[in-house]
């Protein structure tokens, strides 16, 4: 422009304009900052002819080296299916019991475990799998087992469920409600000696007979219960329902009894093995304990 002149101080060109005396000088810019442009300039072209770039109606260019990152995931996908296929497959030969004798299979099985609690059981046992005493839903952590708590045990109960309807093999367990059948005193010392059973009351001669008149033959003369019958324990400290004395007397005359259901046909056999593996990892799993193939039940027939 004809306006433009050099600036005697610093001998730089103007750009030719002025406002109010004021001019801008035209000064180059720095050629490390120019060489750096020319090459994001060569990279963006190379970057668009090799990999995919330009987004088109349904797709985008592929660009000459075919590379895009759905096909990296599914690539890295298809080896971790391929690694969960070949644990899969082993976890399907190996009996439930057996587990614990490989402990890197055990450690995957726990892992796949506790990712199906969270999808299928944690919203009544708890994120934690501690359970609620308010809504009779068992704490999983303790070593309190109404049918057993060993491996083979856990995964039969997750397999036919707790009074399950339709379910032949399902765990069943019949508590009869004893509203009427006695009198307030009769009822105060059962009471009583069901609180002695773990140490927190004092039983009398009455509360003892009637215990064992219509109790113990489930549960035990010392309360110590029967798993062939999925009869709890009442001489430790965990209840399912509650320990207070209205909490005792209420069972006694409405008992609650809860359900869980089957989860065979739901979940596929090495998923119930994977979940049998986590919930007997978590604190109070029991060592298998062979029984005989039909266990005669002995109890108190006494009057």
């Amino acid at each position: 422009m004809a306006d433009k002149r050099i600036d005697e101080p610093t001998g730089t060109p103007t750009v030719g304009h002025e406002w109010d005396g004021i001019e801008e000088l035209d000064t180059p810019m720095p050629r490390w900052w120019l060489w750096t442009l020319y090459l994001t300039i060569v990279w963006g072209v190379v970057y668009v002819v090799l990999y995919p770039a330009w987004p088109l109606v349904d797709r985008a260019t592929e660009g000459v080296l075919g590379w895009s990152s759905r096909g990296e995931l599914a690539e890295e996908m298809s080896v971790v299916d391929q690694a969960r296929t070949t644990i899969r497959e082993e976890l399907a030969r190996i009996p439930v019991e057996r587990l614990p004798e490989n402990s890197e299979l055990f450690a995957q099985a726990v892992a796949g475990g506790r990712s199906a609690f969270q999808v299928h059981c944690s919203q009544c046992h708890g994120s934690g799998a501690a359970g609620s005493q308010t809504l009779g839903y068992p704490n999983l952590n303790d070593d309190d087992w109404l049918w057993g708590g060993d491996l083979k045990a856990i995964e039969y109960t997750l397999v036919n469920g707790i009074r399950a309807p339709g379910v032949d093999d399902t765990r069943t367990s019949i508590m009869p409600p004893f509203a009427g059948a006695f009198e307030r005193s009769q009822l105060d010392a059962l009471v009583n000696h069901v609180l002695s059973l773990d140490g927190r009351g004092t039983s009398s001669s009455a509360g003892a007979q009637t215990y064992r008149d219509n109790c113990s033959a489930c549960h035990g003369v010392a309360g110590e219960g029967n798993r062939e019958l999925g009869a709890p324990r009442l001489n430790d400290a965990i209840w399912l329902y509650g320990n207070s004395p209205a909490d005792i007397r209420a069972q006694i005359l409405d008992p609650r009894m809860g359900r869980m259901p089957h989860w065979s046909g739901r979940l596929d056999p090495v998923t119930i093995k994977m979940l049998s593996a986590y919930v007997w990892s978590l604190g109070g799993g029991e060592e298998l304990v062979e029984v005989a193939e039909n266990p005669t039940v002995e109890v108190d027939a006494e009057p």
